[in-house]
């Protein structure tokens, strides 16, 4: 087991999301499922506990009860090698989430994510910082990171797409 790893508390969905989580991203997979005993408080047999692992990276989801929520304070940053990488997870796990903005989402679960093309990373840390701060206007004026549009930005084009 890794040093830190990451506890997700959930209402009643931890199983549910962690099925989700591992369809979404390669190299994921179930570690162990802890259920509630006979001594509860919870319902004998649910899923009290589950450890898994998204793309190398362990987590801990837990079936806490509603008294707490997850927040845009706390978020998981997916660094994507494409722009396909970047649109295929966006709509995975979007779905029954709602957006945000800057390559940000929140999902059905109410986990934030930060999907973000590597070049995005690049870019923003370029020595020159007229083009990094090109770049940084084009991604705050983004949903969706769009590396189209990014790159374009930080040539120094007039007319990116959709101007």
């Amino acid at each position: 087991m890794q040093k830190i790893t990451t506890f997700l508390w959930f209402d009643d969905q931890a199983e549910e999301a962690v099925e989700h989580y591992t369809s979404v991203f390669d190299d994921s997979r179930v570690l162990e499922v802890l259920r509630w005993g006979e001594e509860g408080p919870g319902e004998p047999g649910k899923v009290l506990t589950i450890r898994f692992e998204l793309a190398g990276q362990q987590f801990i989801a837990l079936n806490g009860g509603p008294h707490f929520h997850f927040t845009e304070a706390v978020s998981l940053y997916v660094d994507c090698r494409s722009q396909e990488e970047v649109d295929e997870l966006w709509a995975k796990l979007l779905e029954g989430g709602e957006e945000s903005k800057c390559g940000w989402l929140k999902d059905k679960y109410g986990l934030s994510w930060q999907i973000v093309p590597r070049r995005l990373t690049d870019l923003l840390s370029d020595p020159d910082p007229a083009r990094a701060d090109r770049v940084m206007k084009a991604m705050m004026g983004m949903v969706k990171i769009d590396l189209q549009t990014i790159e374009k930005a930080a040539r120094g084009d007039s007319n990116p797409p959709g101007a």
